[in-house]
């Protein structure tokens, strides 16, 4: 197995612990022994468990971003923009349930550092906040505090996320999906 190999099985392998089993539950050791490395392997790879759980959360909101920016279509019509990113960003966690599992449990969690959630949502996901200022610009947003509406709309996410992977029939129900996105877009809009 090449180096990017073993750092991509210990990866995956966290990946499944950490949803399986939790973030304290598991250890560097049982990481090591189910990727089939070595530990010393796993510990030149990332420093500490932290620093795994770091890498692991940044890698996957990076990968489900690239996902989403590769879907912006610039209508020109903030709402039908919203609505695309809103459908493609729930499809995503559909797409890759073990890896929303993992947001379901980490995003808002005391075993990631803030300055990471914040990395996330300023960086990664950028394009949300640039969504939000646009529709506080053009007057159709409240103007609320726009990292409190961030936090607000991954939380809608989260809820969103977690009700179309426990009854995944109900994403193909028009109603479902177009009232998800509703409760989405009216948490923001100006009243």
């Amino acid at each position: 197995m090449s180096k990017p190999d073993k750092k991509q099985a210990i990866l995956d392998t966290a990946l499944t612990l950490f949803v399986s089993q939790g973030f304290y539950a598991t250890s560097t050791a049982s990481i090591a022994k189910k990727a089939g490395v070595a530990t010393g392997t796993l510990f030149h790879h990332f420093p500490s468990k932290d620093e795994l759980m770091k890498h692991l959360f940044l890698s996957i909101k990076q990968e489900f971003a690239d996902a989403i920016t590769a879907s912006i279509k610039d209508s020109g019509d903030l709402k039908q923009d919203a609505e695309h990113l809103w459908y493609s960003a729930i499809q995503w966690a559909i797409d890759y349930p073990l890896k929303q599992e993992f947001f379901q449990q980490y995003s808002m969690s005391p075993s990631i550092a803030i300055e990471i959630r914040e990395q996330a949502m300023n960086s990664i996901l950028s394009f949300m906040g640039n969504l939000m200022q646009q529709g506080q610009t053009q007057g159709l947003f409240a103007s609320y505090p726009l990292t409190l509406m961030q936090d607000n709309c991954h939380g809608q996410y989260l809820a969103a996320t977690r009700y179309f992977l426990d009854n995944p029939e109900k994403w193909q129900v028009d109603t479902h999906k177009q009232a998800s996105f509703s409760m989405f877009w009216n948490a923001m809009v100006q009243s």
